[in-house]
């Protein structure tokens, strides 16, 4: 009963954050993530966020392009050109 009632809570600490993140992210590279429509995609934050949730350990140029830019590939969906995601012209 304590194993169900600590999963219950965990649980319900770490999708209650998702509700307080936002919907789009601007990142000063041009890039826009529609972080809403990747949470309805994956169902889950610890697809990307493997540490826990908040901003992602490691998150840069190295780790967008392993991770998401390997996510689109493997998933066939999603943008896998630079200009796909990085807009560059205002």
């Amino acid at each position: 009963m304590k194993q169900t009632a600590a999963i219950l809570l965990a649980l319900l600490a770490f999708s209650g954050s998702a509700f307080a993140a936002p919907e789009v992210i601007n990142f000063k590279n041009k890039v826009t993530f529609p972080h809403k429509d990747h949470m309805a995609i994956t169902g889950t934050c610890i697809t990307c966020h493997v540490e826990g949730v908040g901003k992602i350990k490691g998150f840069g140029k190295e780790w967008a392009h392993k991770n998401c830019k390997g996510c689109h590939v493997e998933m066939a969906k999603g943008p896998v050109r630079c200009s796909g995601c990085h807009k560059w012209k205002d």
